[in-house]
């Protein structure tokens, strides 16, 4: 299996893959018509990559294509509708990061509260200012507010809760129980939060429906002073929004995601927000750790070899969760050769669609039985042609 590495990624993943039989070629360099290239000439069965996008005409150039792995959490820089489109599994590393992404999210919090980026800046530049940097609020007691409680969301409330903060969250998946076991205080939407908090951090995947979370309203329900920090997608966040309450209500800004983000890793940098004395910018750097790196390596690897091995994608994530099945046809069968393919037979001549299916076998392999879900028009003359077959035992047909 030929493996293509188009970002940098710890050598623990190249190690454990050739081990494993894979043919890999590492090429961090490779990021758009370079990458489309390079997959057209070398024909991988896997891709890997962090940020580096894959494109629809990336998918078109290696038919070969079979696994795209991302080797992080979120995956909208992979266009996974047009992998699924071709039948290529897209998986991702979640949870590896979140530690990493935690910490930085804390360090802003400590990095707005006592004004460090300035501090340093101002000591550089051969200023000294204690009077204006001596006056920090402090942030015990403060209420931070979680909107997201993925691993991340949950890795920054074990460190906020450490270091004496209150929490107040929202998220679709948080119940009374399980803020009652966290100990933090249920809110009943990211406005609510808002509206609760000190400190307002995002903690959620940039999807259609996170698009802007952090809106007007959003910005507008803030207390005056308040802290934004966003760790997780530009997308997010409405930023004309976010700019409007920097100067309507003073709050303060903490990025590590931002529009028109630089692509590349390193070089001349602008930026609107670059210079704006109420927001603070870091470089996108939220998993990068060595830990966070390293931890991303081995899963990357795990779920390719896997694959490999098994057949089966950990942590995919554009498989239907609810496939189009109607019906299920469950046949116990001889485990002889053949029996499957004549069974598929009568259900293609009936223009049943096979949705799923599973073949489990019985101890001594001398009996087995297909639970196939389909989705047609059932027809019980169909099924009495597949009872009538040879080597069937019983058929059952039910509706789902």
């Amino acid at each position: 299996m030929k493996v293509l590495l188009a970002d940098s990624l710890s050598d623990t993943v190249v190690t454990s893959l050739t081990r494993g039989g894979c043919i890999v070629e590492s090429r961090p360099e490779l990021k758009g018509d370079s990458l489309t290239a390079v997959l057209k000439e070398w024909q991988p069965q896997v891709l890997v990559v962090r940020s580096t996008k894959v494109t629809a005409a990336d998918f078109a150039a290696a038919p070969s294509l079979e696994l795209v792995v991302r080797a992080g959490a979120g995956y909208d820089n992979i266009d996974v509708s047009t992998a699924s489109g071709l039948g290529v599994f897209v998986a991702n590393c979640p949870g590896k990061n979140s530690a990493a992404v935690a910490e930085l999210t804390i360090g802003l919090v400590l990095a707005l509260d006592r004004s460090l980026p300035d501090n340093v800046m101002d000591a550089r530049a051969g200023q000294w200012n204690k009077e204006k940097y001596g006056s920090a609020s402090g942030i015990k007691g403060k209420t931070i507010g979680v909107i997201g409680l993925g691993s991340i969301g949950k890795e920054v409330i074990k460190r906020a809760k450490g270091m004496d903060m209150k929490v107040v969250c929202w998220s679709r998946s948080l119940t009374d129980e399980l803020a009652g076991e966290l100990g933090i205080q249920k809110a009943d939407s990211a406005v609510a939060v808002a509206g609760a908090s000190d400190i307002v951090s995002l903690h959620v995947a940039s999807t259609p429906g996170t698009r802007h979370l952090a809106d007007a309203e959003l910005f507008n329900a803030m207390k005056p002073g308040a802290f934004f920090i966003n760790t997780t997608r530009a997308d997010v966040v409405d930023e004309a929004a976010m700019l409007d309450a920097i100067e309507k209500k003073g709050i303060r800004v903490a990025l590590d995601v931002f529009s028109d983000e630089p692509s590349s890793k390193s070089g001349p940098f602008s930026h609107p927000f670059a210079d704006h004395p109420s927001i603070y910018l870091t470089h996108h750097i939220g998993a990068s750790t060595e830990q966070a790196q390293e931890a991303i390596a081995v899963e990357a690897g795990r779920v390719i070899l896997c694959y490999r091995q098994t057949g089966d994608v950990p942590n995919c994530v554009n498989l239907a969760t609810l496939s189009p099945a109607t019906h299920q046809l469950t046949v116990r069968h001889l485990d002889k050769v053949g029996v499957l393919a004549r069974i598929l037979k009568e259900m293609s001549v009936a223009h049943w669609n096979v949705q799923e299916m599973e073949n489990v076998v019985f101890d001594e392999a001398r009996a087995a039985c297909a639970y196939i879900r389909f989705d047609g028009n059932p027809d019980q003359e169909v099924v009495d042609k597949i009872t009538a077959l040879e080597d069937i035992l019983a058929v059952s047909l039910i509706r789902l």
